[in-house]
């Protein structure tokens, strides 16, 4: 049977809305639940014959590496407008140049700078061997764990496929990707572009629904890779501890943006504005929400009007600003504005030429929210959208005080030239990542790790650090010709206890 079924308008986290609809109606992810039993077959075959290609091949060494890096790059420029068009089909309007930034250069200078680091992450890492052990010696040998699924997001379908899979292809693995079914041209392109340029039982992608990704997330395979909401990763968890799979999981949550006392209220408005904005606030580390100092909300709302008008004069007919990507998503944002309205919130719409926007377009414009209450459907959900509510402080440990009496952020941005302040907010809050003075540009760091933290996430990708997430460090001892080991063997005796005696004492 389908899992798929029509979903209410409701509160619910939305980046893995078909997920969140299947769990609802099901909430135990297992065997017994699956609705497409040829999907779970078929995928079994597919890993066991990923896997025999792996013991038949073994380990791919430096150079094959590097040619599996340099296919994808060829694979993702070659194909970098088509990759753009799809995504806008999905979406209805996606910015062209949001695409060509986030979904191909983005992932490109990963490819780049995995590229250029790789045979230093690659060496084998002497460590050190205690004098009893002398002289033999010890070492931590690199080694790919096998079959990594990566089941990705709707947001950013190609980025969040395709970026992990660096990642795998460094570490020297085999990949199955399963697409979100609500980017189904982007999943088609996905699915011939890979097909092209890898041998299926090296890196295959999986269409279907949610079935599929049910099928995915039980395979026993050697790493699991989940973007999506924080609901659905803790039902994937659960279904890849069956097999003991280690997970990744990279969640969302309410990424907070704290304007410092001492900031410029218009530079803060502008960054905060251009984050939000960007894919209409679909983004995992947009920020959610913003906190000013007392007095200065009314000052914050005139330049965040400011800042949107000089970027987006005009909504409806504006290619460069995306739509939101279907009817649920566009009216589960309509019910939590209603929600906070109906609860006593003041909401401005920043609406520059005052257009009739097309509900059947989905161009939703920016609402700043005031006032909102912390029971709300927008304090308490991730918003995912092109909403922002706005909360004043008194004092920096009053907003530091509410960032962690709620679960950890996925990111956090801090708007402040004092160090100090600086260093308070980095030292004494716990979030994914960071950036200050800016909104999200901390993900396009190519040699930052990415990564959540509690509610939004475990793991981390990109870097060193993605390289080592799908890698074995497996330690070896090298046991020398001549050696004291006949010591630690039966039947003890006298210069043992003499060992024993110098090292621990009488």
């Amino acid at each position: 049977m389908s899992l798929i079924e029509n979903v209410p308008v409701e509160p619910q986290d939305a980046r893995q809305e078909s997920s969140d609809r299947a769990h609802r109606s099901n909430p135990r992810l297992s065997r017994d639940s699956l609705g497409n039993a040829a999907a779970s077959s078929e995928l079994s075959a597919l890993l066991g014959k990923m896997k025999a290609a792996a013991r038949k091949s073994g380990p791919p060494d430096y150079d094959t590496r590097i040619d599996h890096l340099d296919k994808l790059e060829r694979m993702i420029i070659a194909r970098k407008h088509d990759i753009a068009k799809v995504i806008g089909m999905d979406f209805g309007v996606r910015s062209k140049h949001e695409s060509l930034l986030a979904e191909v250069m983005v992932v490109v200078n990963e490819i780049k700078h995995a590229r250029a680091h790789l045979h230093e992450w690659m060496e084998t890492e002497p460590r050190e061997v205690s004098w009893m052990l002398l002289p033999g010696r010890a070492e931590l040998l690199m080694q790919p764990v096998g079959v990594v699924g990566i089941i990705s997001p709707w947001n950013y379908p190609v980025n969040l496929a395709l970026g992990p899979l660096v990642a795998v292809l460094a570490a020297g693995n085999r990949a199955i990707i399963k697409p979100s079914e609500l980017v189904p041209d982007t999943a088609e392109l996905l699915k011939t572009m890979l097909t092209e340029t890898f041998a299926p039982d090296h890196v295959s992608v999986v269409t279907g629904g949610i079935e599929v990704a049910e099928a995915v997330s039980l395979l026993p395979l050697d790493h699991l890779v989940f973007t999506g909401s924080t609901r659905v990763g803790k039902i994937i968890m659960k279904a890849a501890a069956e097999n003991l799979t280690p997970v990744t999981l990279e969640l969302g949550g309410k990424s907070p943006a704290i304007v410092g006392e001492g900031f410029s209220i218009a530079q803060a408005a502008r960054k905060i504005m251009q984050g939000k904005c960007f894919n209409s606030g679909q983004t995992c580390i947009a920020p959610d929400y913003v906190m000013v100092p007392k007095g200065r909300a009314d000052a914050f709302v005139e330049e965040c009007k400011a800042a949107f008008a000089s970027m987006y004069p005009l909504i409806q007919s504006n290619p460069d600003y995306t739509a939101i990507i279907n009817d649920k998503q566009y009216e589960r944002l309509q019910f939590a504005l209603k929600d906070a309205r109906e609860r006593g919130a003041k909401i401005v719409e920043l609406n520059p030429a005052k257009e009739e926007l097309d509900p059947n377009a989905r161009k939703m414009a920016p609402h700043l929210v005031l006032h909102a209450k912390d029971d709300s459907v927008l304090m308490q959900e991730e918003i995912f959208g092109p909403i922002l509510p706005i909360r004043t402080y008194e004092t920096l440990d009053e907003a530091i005080a509410y960032v962690n009496d709620h679960p950890r952020p996925l990111a956090l941005y801090f708007f402040e030239h004092d160090q100090k302040r600086i260093d308070q907010v980095l030292s004494e809050t716990v979030s994914g990542g960071v950036s200050i003075n800016e909104t999200m540009l901390h993900f396009a760091v190519e040699d930052l790790p990415f990564g959540g933290i509690g509610g939004s996430g475990m793991g981390q990708y990109h870097a060193r650090e993605g390289f080592d997430a799908f890698t074995k460090k497996k330690p070896v001892f090298y046991q020398s010709r001549i050696n004291g080991s006949a010591l630690l063997k039966p039947p003890y005796g006298p210069k043992i206890d003499f060992a024993l005696k110098m090292l621990l004492g009488k």
